[in-house]
């Protein structure tokens, strides 16, 4: 059996991947002409094309992504029954990446992480702030944030924090100049600050529900973000009338910056969720961290 080099493989994986080689060659710490010799080494044993190179991007042929289906998760498998063997040591090490919306990453997963690395210092975790429906498996995720209602069923999900209520909310000036809506289908006639989701691409909806009967509302306004704090400054601004989760508005509205309106049509709904593929041996340190985040 003819031997094959496994680092041009692991590095023919990495490029198809990341679609880069400055990319993969910052991942792998080589140079990048160390790289492309690699790729190139490998593409001329094999007698055929891996990847397709242009000036902007690199992407796998159809031979490369055959290859990259057939050995791609070998390298995943590997990689995480090395984090395993972290059991052996005294205390459990490694990195786990995590992706999720800011919100949930101040109120809910530092806080509860923060002691778990003071206590364990060879733990690390990466966050990726993104307000996508990330793949965690295809962008190799330990796992992600999400409210339990929008994880698909052939994840593990696990509950981190607890039942939610939507807050409709504008500054006292907003409301002095713009009569205050008595129902949801009242926003219309508003100036309203919008949030466009990258997975969604239009812009979101606003959804409402009273004595169980849902009413879901399209609203409008001069101002648009894909994130929330500048949402809650822009209300704060007098910008028109923001609607996001009333833990992001409560210390302004005890303070009378901001003004709740239809509170009788948010009822609570389902927290947020750490979710994750199901994996025969986690690694410690990713345990740790589930346990750690797991609504007690």
């Amino acid at each position: 059996m003819v031997r094959r080099n496994l680092n041009d493989l692991l590095s023919f994986v990495t490029v198809a991947r990341e679609g880069s080689f400055t990319r993969a060659a910052a991942l792998l710490g080589v140079t990048q002409s160390a790289l492309s010799q690699a790729i190139r080494g490998l593409e001329t044993r094999l007698d055929i094309r891996l990847l397709t190179r242009t000036t902007r991007s690199v992407s796998p042929t159809a031979a490369g992504e055959r290859l990259m289906q057939a050995i791609g998760h070998r390298f995943d498998e590997i990689e995480a029954e090395l984090d395993v063997l972290t059991e052996l040591r005294d205390k459990p090490a490694g990195t786990v990446r995590i992706t999720c919306g800011d919100h949930v990453l101040r109120t809910t997963l530092l806080p509860k992480i923060a002691p778990l690395l003071r206590a364990y210092p060879d733990i690390h975790v990466e966050f990726d702030v993104n307000y996508g429906f990330r793949d965690i498996v295809a962008d190799r995720f330990d796992a992600g944030v999400r409210l339990g209602d929008t994880i698909d069923k052939d994840m593990i999900a696990v509950p981190i924090g607890p039942a939610l209520r939507m807050a409709v909310a504008a500054a006292p000036a907003y409301f002095a100049a713009n009569p205050a809506p008595k129902t949801p289908r009242d926003l219309v006639a508003h100036r309203c600050i919008n949030t466009r989701f990258p997975t969604r691409g239009g812009l979101s909806v606003w959804d409402f529900e009273r004595r169980r009967h849902p009413l879901n509302v399209r609203v409008d306004g001069q101002i648009v973000f894909n994130t929330t704090p500048p949402i809650v400054m822009a209300a704060l601004e007098g910008l028109g009338v923001a609607f996001l989760p009333e833990e992001e508005f409560a210390p302004h509205i005890e303070k009378g910056r901001l003004v709740r309106v239809l509170e009788e049509w948010c009822p609570p709904f389902p927290g947020y969720y750490l979710y994750y593929p199901s994996r025969r041996q986690p690694p410690p340190a990713f345990s740790i961290i589930v346990d750690a985040l797991r609504l007690k």
